[in-house]
């Protein structure tokens, strides 16, 4: 049997090592509290459930989804990105629902990359768009966040010879920096200059602690060659609905439009339905917003008292801190503090290169069980 030799020479997705880790913390009759991978657990607000039961009821024969997404949830996530970011785009043209986030920033080097080009991933960051670069058969090119900098990359500094996708993510995560729209200007600047598509992950554009809210790049004077890729996982508390859009460049879009048949990734129409009743309420979202700072305020305290520091942004539903005592092997670390306390942390390294000597809290298990660690942190458990 022939394997993808990609798919062979990749070391295991990192949370995969750290499942098998929980598997034998659990093995031990050790409690969980599980802050490693960042899967929000909230409940779904009750009116986007009923929106989906009615969906359901309304489609009693299950039909194929169109790539291009029901006008109705185009529409709305046009009029959401009109409203947060005054942004003005066309629904028909400018927007494509996508399954989640995570397939799309996979697929995107398929699409605009290929064999033999470079596509440039800030590092440290989320692990999908470099494997998704390398099973493209295109080069990874690492764009180090510079903390000095407050975690944005100095992009002047890049050789930009060959590229022909940059990544960017902000709200970041790891590390939950945020990023001023000079910068963004600056990137897509850059990318008609050279050539390439500038693609925004805004994932957590609607999770921060303090501060002004997250610009996006769809803000730029100029959308020519850029993208913007946004969920519901997180501002709605819907990962297992896989529900998210890519918006901006028509060219880009059409070119989305036309891949994305291929390899069947379409939403069902019933949760795009529900999506649509998402993406029009801004309340729930608040009540989210909120509730993320209620579990900082009970945890972070106690992760400063055990030595800690934070070294991240004010953004996203995560802690960026740096080890104790300068630390750097922060994977030894995050084992320790599990097999003795059940308190579950990413490793920094898990994020690439700049990682080291971090650890990601992800504030996602309940405020009680933030509360819990925070008791288990402080006895010295």
């Amino acid at each position: 049997m022939r394997l993808s030799p990609v798919l062979q020479g990749m070391r295991a997705y990192p949370f995969v090592r750290l499942a098998e880790a929980k598997r034998a913390a659990q093995g031990q009759g050790l409690e969980l509290l599980d802050f490693g991978v960042g899967e929000p657990r909230e409940e779904t607000p009750a009116f986007i459930r009923r929106a989906l039961a009615a969906a359901l009821e309304a489609e009693p024969v299950s039909t194929y989804p169109a790539a291009e997404g029901l006008p109705e949830l185009r529409a709305a996530i046009a009029r959401w990105l009109e409203r947060r970011f005054g942004a003005a785009l066309d629904p028909d043209l400018e927007i494509v629902p996508t399954l989640g986030t995570k397939e799309a920033i996979f697929h995107l080097p398929q699409v605009v990359a290929g064999p033999g080009a470079r596509v440039a991933i800030t590092t440290p960051g989320y692990p999908v768009p470099g494997r998704g670069a390398a099973f493209a058969g295109a080069e990874v090119v690492d764009v180090p966040l510079d903390p000095a900098r407050g975690w944005e990359p100095d992009l002047d500094a890049v050789d930009w010879a060959g590229v022909a996708l940059l990544w960017l993510n902000f709200p970041n995560n790891p590390t939950g920096a945020v990023t001023s729209l000079a910068l963004l200007e600056r990137a897509a600047a850059l990318g008609r200059e050279h050539g390439f598509v500038v693609a925004s992950d805004e994932a957590y554009s609607e999770l921060w602690f303090s501060g002004p809210p997250p610009a996006s790049i769809l803000e730029v004077g100029e959308r020519t060659g850029v993208l913007a890729f946004n969920t519901l996982s997180k501002r709605s508390s819907m990962p297992g609905y896989r529900s998210g859009f890519a918006a901006g460049d028509p060219q880009l879009v059409a070119a989305l439009r036309h891949y994305r048949p291929n390899v069947g990734v379409a939403p069902q129409t019933f949760v795009q339905r529900a999506a649509a009743a998402a993406w029009g309420d801004e309340k729930h979202v608040d009540a989210v917003r909120e509730h993320y700072r209620a579990k900082r305020d009970a945890l972070e305290p106690a992760l400063r008292a055990a030595g800690l520091q934070p070294a991240g942004g004010p953004a996203t539903f995560f802690l960026w801190l740096r080890l104790p005592g300068g630390g750097e092997d922060d994977e030894a670390w995050a084992l320790e503090l599990l097999h003795r306390t059940g308190i579950v942390v990413a490793p920094g390294s898990f994020f690439g290169t700049g990682g080291a000597g971090h650890v990601r809290v992800a504030l996602v298990p309940t405020l009680e069980a933030c509360h819990r660690a925070a008791e288990l942190l402080e006895s010295g458990a």
